[in-house]
């Protein structure tokens, strides 16, 4: 109904402006010493014209019904017979609706019905099948971009559906990798540190009951981020106790930015395994977020033996999948690489946009 309303303003609009106009031009084609019978003359344009009104109404309805569709040729049959009866109709109707107005060229004459289809039958009838024809070409014209707009709209229904469940397959490949570690390293405590297996089996429990909430979003803030990753890393302290280090440089206010869930936790694993684990010695690790321009830089930060000629090695399953996942949520939006520092360590950086959880603004 709204749509309908809203059509019919239009085109009242538009019939009106189009009755003032011949008026106009009616009034000042007329000599200058007779005066213009205002009152005959637009009674009889904006009758004229309203009709137009109710013309194209009944075209659009007739054409929502009749749609061209491939292979049903009998549309163009159906608006051939369709636009006759219309302006026949239409041609009636104007007819029957000036009659008995006074004449704008003779002001003794009353216009009567038959003296209006003799002397202007043509003319409406010529009139209004232009106007059905550019009416039927300009629905036909709406409804293709109304259809491709609808199936724009699909596709990107279905993109962002698909993304959504590769994001979420993803992610629930990172649970089991995270898993199978962790059971790992508390297998190799069991037996001499059962105080510190105890503790990281219920780390463990918290953790999993994060990762595994099918609720959470694909970003998070990064407060919350660093929150599960502490929880890691309590984990991890248990295992090598003063062997690691932890250091982290979270510039100020930029906790509510978002980040994608469970993003630093396999950079900061891949680190630990391959940095710290392999040597007897203590190792640092740095955690560092910051804005540049219109990006947040994430770095995760290793003193160990470098990249080297490790770099298939390291680029397991944690790192691929990450790469995946900033690939599916950012498209080209995004860096991420793996370098060697000239001190000596390596490095992991990840960019993406900077965004703010609006919940926290």
């Amino acid at each position: 109904m709204r749509r309908w309303l809203t059509l019919g303003g239009a085109l009242t609009l538009f019939f009106t402006v189009m009755a003032l106009l011949t008026s106009l031009t009616d009034a000042s084609v007329r000599d200058a010493d007779q005066p213009v019978p205002w009152g005959p003359l637009l009674r009889q344009q904006f009758k004229h014209w309203y009709a137009c009104v109710l013309l194209v109404m009944a075209v659009v309805w007739f054409c929502e019904r009749n749609r061209l569709e491939r292979g049903k040729t009998r549309w163009v049959l159906f608006h051939l017979a369709a636009a006759i009866l219309f302006s026949f109709l239409y041609m009636m109707g104007t007819a029957w609706l000036i009659a008995g107005e006074q004449s704008v060229r003779d002001p003794n004459r009353i216009l009567t019905f038959g003296y209006l289809l003799e002397r202007r039958g043509e003319e409406y009838f010529g009139l209004s099948i232009m106007v059905y024809w550019v009416t039927v070409f300009g629905h036909l014209v709406w409804d293709y971009y109304r259809r491709f707009r609808e199936r724009e709209t699909q596709t990107a229904q279905l993109q962002r559906e698909l993304i959504t469940a590769r994001l979420e397959a993803l992610r629930m490949q990172l649970n089991p990798h995270f898993l199978f570690n962790t059971l790992h390293a508390i297998s190799a405590l069991i037996h001499e540190q059962p105080e510190a297996a105890d503790r990281m089996i219920a780390r463990l429990s918290e953790l999993l009951r994060l990762s595994l909430d099918p609720s959470k979003p694909q970003e998070v803030p990064l407060s919350e981020e660093l929150s599960f990753l502490e929880s890691y890393l309590e984990i991890e302290k248990t295992r090598f106790s003063e062997r690691l280090q932890v250091t982290r440089e979270i510039e100020a206010g930029k906790e509510t930015a978002l980040v994608p869930f469970l993003l630093l936790q396999p950079l900061v694993e891949n680190a630990i395994r391959h940095g710290i684990e392999p040597r007897e010695e203590r190792g640092c690790l740095s955690i560092t977020a910051r804005r540049q321009d219109a990006t947040l830089e994430l770095r995760v930060r290793d003193d160990g033996p470098g990249l080297g000629n490790e770099q298939p090695k390291r680029q397991g399953i944690g790192l691929t999948n990450t790469r995946s996942r900033l690939q599916h949520l950012y498209g080209e939006q995004f860096t991420f690489e793996l370098k060697d520092l000239a001190e000596g360590g390596l490095e992991a950086r990840i960019s993406i946009p900077f965004r703010i959880d609006a919940k926290t603004r």
